[in-house]
């Protein structure tokens, strides 16, 4: 119930900015044309392998969507402003656990960017891009759960982030570290398997590709289901850490301001 309360505030907020969110919509479709222009003028001369010129596309086309779930969210999970402002030793205070209290209000913001975000610049893409659409309804089932865990691998970075901020005042810095790893190494600007072998095997043992590489790869029939055994892996992990965070935080809170 709580769950569903939280949520559904976070979503009814979003809904006061709708006109002002559809700028972001068009600026992240304009992105997504502009990347795909560049990888369609790449395979006038390179086959792309098992991607082809209209794969590289969906793959592409898809990624640019799935950022409005699995990437686009709230720095710290508000928790460095918390910190700022003192707030964060009522938060710890509370009767619910402070990580699933952000999560509950995280999941709806997700929700409301796939409604307003994913769902529009995917309908756009499908129009007037080659895009593939998966036939089966597996295929969709399966990338629904895919897209699912990557918003929540998201939402456990983020609240790891903003819980550096209790030992070093803020945390912002971390989120734009974090931000550049995941485009390079979670497969958004490239397929890993085209990264030089260095970065690739770092992105294979990190939870990155389980963001943007494994949903697409899912959506667009060319991995298994049994490639969310690794999210489920990293979802185990980074809750585990999240948890063990958040102990630390009860025993020692220093804020700046409050």
């Amino acid at each position: 119930m709580l769950f569903y309360v939280l949520s559904r505030k976070t979503y009814a907020r979003n809904l006061q900015y709708r006109g002002a969110h559809m700028v972001h919509n068009i600026a992240s479709a304009l992105f997504g044309f502009i990347y795909t222009s560049i990888w369609t003028a790449i395979a006038a001369d390179q086959p792309l392998g098992e991607y082809g010129s209209a794969g590289i596309v969906s793959y592409v086309a898809f990624n640019q969507c799935s950022l409005w779930v699995a990437a686009f969210m709230t720095n710290g999970l508000g928790i460095e402003q918390s910190v700022r402002t003192g707030s964060i030793a009522l938060e710890l205070m509370r009767p619910v656990h402070l990580f699933y209290q952000l999560m509950c209000k995280e999941w709806g913001q997700v929700a409301y960017q796939f409604v307003y975000k994913f769902i529009p610049i995917y309908a756009l893409y499908a129009v007037v891009l080659p895009m593939y659409i998966p036939k089966s309804l597996m295929t969709w089932l399966t990338t629904a759960v895919a897209l699912i865990l990557a918003g929540y691998l998201s939402i456990c970075i983020n609240y790891i982030i903003g819980a550096v901020a209790l030992w070093t005042t803020e945390s912002r810095w971390l989120y734009w570290v974090n931000h550049a790893f995941s485009m390079l190494l979670s497969g958004f600007l490239i397929p890993l398997e085209w990264l030089p072998e260095p970065l690739a095997f770092i992105a294979r043992w990190s939870f990155y590709p389980f963001l943007h590489y494994v949903p697409t790869r899912i959506y667009l029939g060319m991995s298994s289901p049994l490639s969310l055994l690794g999210s489920l892996a990293w979802a185990v992990i980074l809750t585990a850490i999240c948890l063990g965070l958040t102990s630390l935080m009860r025993r020692k809170v220093e804020v700046q301001g409050g």
